[in-house]
């Protein structure tokens, strides 16, 4: 099982959410959240004073999948969150040791 968590423009979610939902993805776990990365924010003009913007907004998705899944997951989200500008996001991938469904108790790739 594999973890993949991505970071995301906002407006982009609805596209990666109905691709992995075509996929047979089940549930994700959607944040907003503010960061940077290479692009380092950016500049606005307010009032007529300009003011640096440090942290960007940007959505974070979580989605818990078998790990014979993951590599098309990751394809759908690349495929469908890229721009081709900076910013575009990052997609990290990582071992699910162990998953429990709470309700249930059942474990492993069934708790998916």
């Amino acid at each position: 099982m594999k973890l993949i968590t991505a970071v995301i423009k906002p407006f982009k979610l609805d596209e990666v959410r109905e691709a992995l939902s075509a996929l047979g993805v089940q549930g994700m776990t959607v944040t907003e959240v503010k960061g940077y990365g290479r692009q380092k924010g950016h500049t606005e003009i307010y009032r007529g004073a300009e003011y640096a913007v440090s942290f960007l907004p940007k959505i974070k998705l979580e989605v818990a999948v078998r790990a014979e899944l993951a590599d098309a997951a990751i394809e759908a989200i690349t495929s469908k969150a890229r721009t081709g500008q900076i910013g575009d996001g990052k997609i990290f991938v990582t071992a699910l040791d162990e998953v429990l469904r709470i309700r249930t108790g059942e474990t492993g790739t069934d708790a998916l």
